[in-house]
């Protein structure tokens, strides 16, 4: 019995995923239920359950995940612009307890979201 998230699971080649990118620290795959027409999940590759988790190490991964969305969006020209969400805990909707930022595009966002 593993105790991996689902997301480990991916960048352990466990489970498959279409991937847009991949470095040393993170990976980038499309989302499987999709709520733009572009909805990417940027996932660190070092497990953190959630942004309120993060610690003064989690810095540089955390600013590496915001730099790979604009690199991933360029690559695939999100000229229109995109949206980054992070969920942190149950009732904002957090589904996964490893961190992700979600990118999303290619439809015009609203305001407020939620």
């Amino acid at each position: 019995m593993s105790n991996k998230t689902l997301f480990q699971k991916i960048i352990d080649r466990e489970i498959p995923a279409k991937v847009e990118h991949e470095d040393d620290r993170c990976i980038v795959i499309r989302d499987i239920e999709p709520k733009a027409p572009t909805h990417l999940l940027i996932i660190p590759k070092k497990p953190i359950a959630r942004v309120g988790e993060a610690t003064a190490e989690d810095e540089a991964t955390l600013g590496h995940l915001i730099t790979t969305a604009g690199v991933v969006a360029k690559k695939l020209n999100l000229d229109g612009g995109f949206r980054l969400v992070v969920n942190n805990g149950r009732d904002a909707n957090e589904t996964v307890p490893h961190l992700h930022v979600h990118l999303l595009a290619g439809r015009r966002m609203t305001w407020p979201p939620g």
